[in-house]
């Protein structure tokens, strides 16, 4: 059907600072401009629509304000995660001071083999396994490409399960995929769905646990976390679950059941899978208790003060913890666990248990590789961690800033960062992850941001109100600021993620934040 492009707004009224959403033939675009030029993009970001005009437009970044994926302003291509796929673009003029945009969008390129050598692997097919093939494919590769993963799903949002799934406000089979159905196909990637027992990396063989074997050319290895499953009598009673993908998710839904309200769940840990799950099954009016050994949720990430807060607001919804404690035993009657035996003597009911005890590198199959003491794999600022093998997300020991140890972070999204700077690299570039880590976390209706990483810091400096869950949080190490917590702050944060890139005290993140209030203030487009 002809398109009839229109009118949408006056150039003069365009601000090169804050891009602005304009409604054509029920398409929602955004205006976006650098000096005399205007381009026209889609206005929700592709990985879960968020509104990009309430983020930032900085330094030539599109920055969404909801999950701080960023867009090149030029372009529309990915800069960084978790969105996997640019923006869609569609036709702008500009005529002495009127704005004409064609609701037609433009196609994005499809990229097929050429070849069928080199061939890459990658193998982990999650949020790390979907960001290395759609980057490998955009940066140029053109050869053999196969993803493997034992998971017989597409790659989904896996962050969707404690925040949304639990709480019955999404079904396990609705988790949103990471890519289009279709998208793997079309771009030729081979899809393989296996467990892989053995890597050998000298060899650059896979051997399947089905049996048969494929050898590669260079692989990205992005298998993730396994769980730890602690050393306790009853571990293996009925009603005893672990949470690290969509069945976990379906099956811990089930165990709860319809009768929600008279289930009762004993959560052993104070993770953020933990206390998210927490706060999802009090939605639902599950009675829930929270076991950790720590004396404060998130005090060892975030602060003492902060961790009250977290508690406090669990508590005020109806959470029981027993913290500062350790689990003896898992007591049960038929093959089921009933109950929860504390070393302080304390028994807690429980018809489900869900173990949140941490998580271990899933690097069991590796050999030929020297592995840290935990699994890790050490890397390279490239992601290199031997000849023709890159590393990523989970079980990647990364140095996240020169002159400091390597660590690792367990952040889903910096998993996605991970893989495209290995993808860029497999593609022979020379890149060094530069980004700045991010995650959020979810709990009673209130969205949580962190930003960067603090293993330790000088002062806390906080704008706003941190009991009411309106602030935003600097945590800063010799003047400069090397986190973020914040809650309903979002602009405020995409405006800050893009600071830290290059460094920022704390008086600079402090004006900015200010800054934000002004600029949103600012008189919208008529």
């Amino acid at each position: 059907m002809q398109t009839i492009a229109r009118r949408v707004a006056r150039f003069s009224d365009l601000r090169e600072d804050r891009a602005e959403r304009v409604v054509v033939d029920g398409e929602n675009i955004l205006l976006v401009r650098h000096g005399d030029t205007v381009r026209a993009y889609a206005a929700d970001c592709p990985h879960a629509g968020g509104p990009l005009e309430q983020g930032g437009l900085c330094h030539g970044r599109i920055i969404c304000p909801w999950h701080k994926g960023t867009f090149d302003a030029a372009t529309g291509n990915v800069l960084e995660p978790p969105p996997l796929v640019a923006l869609d673009r569609y036709p702008v003029v500009v005529s002495s001071d009127d704005v004409i945009v064609a609701p037609r969008k433009q196609p994005q390129a499809v990229r097929h083999a050429a070849a069928a050598q080199p061939h890459y692997v990658v193998i982990g097919a999650g949020a790390a396994g979907a960001a290395a093939c759609t980057a490998l494919r955009e940066y140029g590769f053109g050869g053999r490409l196969t993803l493997i993963g034992d998971d017989p799903h597409a790659p989904y949002d896996c962050t969707a399960l404690t925040k949304f799934v639990l709480s019955a406000d999404m079904a396990p089979a609705d988790v949103p995929l990471l890519l289009a159905p279709d998208w793997l196909a079309r771009h030729d990637v081979e899809r393989i769905v296996a467990k892989v027992a053995r890597l050998d990396v000298p060899r650059r063989t896979i051997h399947f646990a089905h049996g048969g074997q494929l050898t590669y050319d260079t692989a990205l290895l992005a298998t993730g976390s396994v769980p730890k499953l602690p050393a306790i009598a009853g571990i293996e009673l009925g009603g005893v679950h672990v949470l690290r993908n969509r069945d976990d998710a379906a099956a811990l839904v089930e165990a709860i059941g319809e009768d929600a309200e008279h289930t009762r769940v004993a959560i052993l840990g104070g993770s953020f899978i933990g206390l998210e799950t927490a706060a999802a099954l009090r939605k639902r009016g599950t009675p829930v208790t929270v076991i950790s050994p720590e004396k404060t949720p998130f005090a060892r990430q975030f602060g003492e003060r902060a961790g009250a807060m977290f508690r406090t607001l669990h508590e005020r919804n109806g959470v029981l913890f027993h913290l500062d404690t350790k689990v003896v035993s898992l007591e049960g009657e038929a093959g089921r666990v009933h109950e929860v035996t504390l070393e302080n003597g304390d028994r807690v009911a429980a018809d489900v248990v869900l173990l949140d005890t941490g998580v271990a590198p899933a690097t069991g199959f590796v050999e030929g590789l020297p592995l840290q003491k935990d699994g890790g794999v050490i890397v390279n600022a490239g992601m290199q961690a031997a000849p023709g093998l890159y590393a990523a997300g989970d079980i990647a020991v990364f140095p996240l800033h020169e002159h400091q140890e390597p660590l690792r972070i367990e952040h889903w999204r910096v998993a996605q960062q991970h893989a495209r700077i290995a993808a860029q690299n497999m593609c022979g570039a020379r890149h060094r992850y530069a980004g700045v880590p991010y995650f959020w976390t979810y709990h009673f209706g209130k969205n949580f941001e962190y930003l960067g990483h603090a293993s330790e810091w000088d002062d806390i400096v906080i704008d706003g109100e941190l009991e009411r869950q309106q602030f935003v949080a600097l945590y800063v190490k010799d003047g400069k600021v090397v986190a973020v917590l914040a809650c309903e702050r979002q602009a405020h944060t995409a405006r800050l993620i893009d600071a830290m890139r290059g460094g920022v005290s704390c008086g600079d993140a402090l004006a900015l934040v200010q800054s934000v209030v002004a600029r949103n203030s600012a008189r919208p487009l008529p």
